[in-house]
């Protein structure tokens, strides 16, 4: 049981878990999941970690944006109230979320770290996102998502 199905279980939020095996050959984690869960690329979510000087300190911040698109960094920026941000270094978002790249979770990290989904997800009532490992979705409502996050929701793609 990864540290994010043990967030939403404590916090007691409706969620279901999906399974799928993982190719160790695929370079877009995201795809393959929707792609192997039969599930529209809309409704299911990754997890990016970006970094940005926020207050006057460099700080790390999650995007979690569809898998169809790409993440608009201006856009994020305007999100977190600052200028410019940038993606953070693989060995950042693992040792600072506790999960490897591909796996990455919203949920359950290490350190919670700003949060902002895109505001597309509020067009379903379920989205998916990383459990925590490869090959492992959680679907739950972006609502319920929002709330163990403490994320608020903006626009973060441009149309893929």
């Amino acid at each position: 049981m990864t540290p994010a199905v043990r967030q939403a279980i404590k916090q007691k939020i409706p969620f279901e878990l999906h399974h799928y095996i993982h190719d160790i050959n695929t370079r877009s984690f995201g795809v393959e999941a929707a792609e192997k869960l039969a599930v529209d690329a809309r409704q299911v979510f990754k997890t990016l970690v970006v970094s940005a000087l926020i207050n006057n300190q460099q700080q790390l911040a999650v995007a979690i944006v569809p898998v169809a698109c790409q993440l608009n960094l201006k856009l994020m920026a305007k999100a977190l109230n600052t200028k410019k941000v940038k993606m953070a270094e693989a060995k950042l978002v693992e040792s600072s979320t506790g999960y490897v790249l591909g796996g990455v979770s919203p949920l359950g990290q290490k350190k919670p770290l700003l949060t902002i989904i895109d505001n597309s997800s509020e067009l379903f009532a379920t989205i998916f996102v990383s459990a925590g490992k490869r090959g492992v979705e959680i679907e739950l409502s972006a609502k319920d998502l929002a709330q163990m996050t403490q994320a608020n929701f903006s626009a973060l793609t441009t149309n893929p």
